[in-house]
């Protein structure tokens, strides 16, 4: 059951080939995790969501208040008898139909779907995972590639890319030949006691876990965090390489190229992050 516009749907069937998400990329979605039937982080994925229909100039509902859409997320939990165990939440908001690049209506259309998930916490995943540069797009850094759109073609490339070399994941450089973010998260290096992660100027996602994380590491007096740029040969210098995103929480890179890695603050961070996540 998937929940279209407040009315529950069986089957995935509702989209039309005029659909402006499908057929321009005007469309913002987030993907949320859900624990219990709790939405986690769900005040920062609201907010995010709120900034970038704005910024794609999307008219933003009265009714699309922080309890409405905690209700219509908790409808789908329910009608997919999930509210008692774990799952993964994407809610998409697409531009309404007409027009061609421009619109004929700013007005807009929600879709909530669900997927269930295992683990009810955020679990480690020490197994053997093995990174590369994706050097055949760039990432242009501005306010639009911070956001969670439909335009996610350099992500699919590379994905594609990743699979025909047997790799689990690339990093994404920008026009600057900067490292920017994984295909599916951000990345955070760590030298030391120093943990460095890029800027949203870079051009990376404004990622939630990523704020998390962010959040955990300044309370941490043994560590410090910095928002930099990170140049590729940083990257064979780092004592660890992690990757965020709110479904994993935390992925450890154990190779990148001759590289290899520990994940000891990886370990750390992902027990205070579900110690956060209980106490919350």
């Amino acid at each position: 059951m998937i929940n279209f516009n407040g009315t529950l749907i069986e089957g995935n069937n509702i989209l039309s080939i005029q659909n402006r998400g499908y057929a321009y990329g005007d469309a913002l979605f987030e993907t949320i995790r859900t624990s219990y039937g709790k939405i986690l982080f769900w005040e920062d994925h609201y907010f995010r969501l709120m900034a970038s229909m704005r910024i794609m100039r999307m008219e933003i509902p009265m009714n699309f208040t922080m309890e409405f859409l905690e209700e219509q997320i908790q409808k789908v939990l329910d009608a997919n008898q999930v509210s008692k165990s774990s799952a993964r939440i994407k809610l998409m908001v697409h531009r309404n139909e007409g027009g061609l690049y421009t619109p004929e209506t700013n007005d807009i259309s929600y879709v909530i779907s669900i997927k269930p998930i295992q683990d009810d916490f955020y679990i480690l995943n020490d197994a053997f995972y093995e990174v590369d540069l994706f050097k055949d797009h760039y990432m242009s850094p501005s306010l639009l590639s911070t956001l969670k759109t439909n335009n996610k073609a350099i992500n699919v490339l590379g994905s594609i890319y990743a699979k025909e070399n047997s790799l689990d994941n690339c990093l994404l450089l920008n026009t600057n030949k900067s490292i920017v973010e994984a295909l599916n998260g951000n990345i955070f290096l760590v030298k030391a006691n120093t943990i460095k992660t890029p800027p949203i100027s870079d051009g990376c996602l404004k990622g939630i876990m990523r704020t998390q994380i962010i959040n955990i590491i300044k309370a941490l007096p043994d560590y410090e965090l910095i928002e930099e740029t990170i140049s590729p040969f940083e990257l064979q210098k780092a004592d660890e390489l992690f990757i965020t995103n709110v479904i994993t929480g935390i992925q450890p890179i154990t190779k990148y190229r001759k590289k290899a890695y520990s994940n000891e603050v990886s370990k750390m961070l992902l027990q205070k992050l579900n110690v956060k996540i209980r106490i919350g």
